[in-house]
């Protein structure tokens, strides 16, 4: 590395969970488990929504779209984070590191943005629900989506390069789970103010007003639904909304904890644990809620299973 280079970084090492032989052990095929099921729980939704006439409604659509993204997410970490725990530690190129940093970054930014659309997707259908058609149309929802991805990757883009922009003329282990930008700039000696402003500016669209959205959603749902007089037609229409609570709950949870609320204080094992929860652990709890709790895909997977 030339001196005048700083940023011409090879390799660097992710520590991931350090442990003893056997705790590594249990871990790895904890996560080795937890990674093929949810590959297999969120395709099955995908399959499904686009084989099943009954799941060709806006809701469907957009779960169908979150399990992809939680299979890009999955992906993009677990493989990685196998390795490292067998080894005890690992390496991983510069190229691979922004790589893995850029698609972790693009589908987390897609989940936040997917959530709102979906909690704006049920208060239409509650609050509105004679011009539900009209409004929630294939088109408009197909737009949706498809400018939620498109931001999301352009956004990531600006991380990814922020981040490869930084200068590391230290240490390069990486004491966590994957490429991120806290991480990253805990190693670099560059200036890092400017990265933890992007950090906080993008948080702002990313996380704070979807989550304003949604809560302010959610508060003119449930008043809708206390209006309803009937006793079993309220608890149909709380149904079909816990779900979307629960994961947004955890999902929101763990990325304000993350990126939002400030990390001075907490240890090493406690970020690694909560990067486990948004990458790892909701992406496979993700189709259990969505499946479990629904009868129009248990109903699609019986058909599947006879035909």
């Amino acid at each position: 590395m030339q001196p005048d280079n700083l940023t011409d970084v090879i390799e660097f090492v992710l520590f991931g969970f350090q442990g003893s032989l056997k705790q590594r052990g249990l871990l790895f095929c904890l996560l080795l488990v937890a990674f093929w099921a949810t590959l297999c729980g969120n395709l099955l939704i995908v399959l499904l929504v686009s084989t099943s006439n009954n799941l060709h409604t806006p809701m469907y659509f957009f779960i169908s779209q979150l399990s992809i993204s939680d299979i890009l997410i999955t992906s993009d970490i677990v493989p990685n984070l196998l390795r490292t725990l067998l080894n005890n530690g690992g390496t991983i190129t510069f190229i691979n590191c922004m790589i893995q940093f850029y698609f972790f970054c693009a589908a987390e930014m897609f989940e936040c943005l997917l959530l709102m659309v979906m909690s704006y997707h049920r208060y239409v259908a509650i609050c509105n629900p004679l011009r539900y058609s009209c409004i929630m149309t294939n088109g408009h929802c197909m737009r949706l989506v498809v400018s939620s991805w498109l931001i999301s990757f352009s956004t990531a883009f600006v991380d990814t390069f922020s981040a490869s922009r930084l200068k590391f003329c230290g240490s390069k282990i990486i004491d966590h789970l994957l490429c991120d930008l806290v991480p990253l700039q805990e190693i670099s000696c560059s200036d890092t103010f400017p990265i933890k402003l992007q950090l906080y500016l993008l948080s702002i669209p990313f996380v704070i007003i979807p989550s304003l959205i949604i809560v302010i959603s959610y508060v003119k749902i449930i008043h809708a639904i206390l209006q309803i007089p009937s006793n079993i037609s309220r608890q149909k229409a709380f149904s079909t909304c816990s779900s979307h609570l629960i994961v947004v709950s955890i999902f929101y949870w763990t990325m304000f904890s993350v990126y939002v609320v400030p990390t001075k204080g907490r240890t090493l094992t406690m970020s690694k644990i909560l990067s486990l929860l948004y990458s790892v652990f909701t992406p496979l709890i993700n189709p259990i809620i969505y499946s479990l709790r629904n009868k129009d895909i248990i109903k699609a997977i019986q058909e599947a299973i006879d035909m």
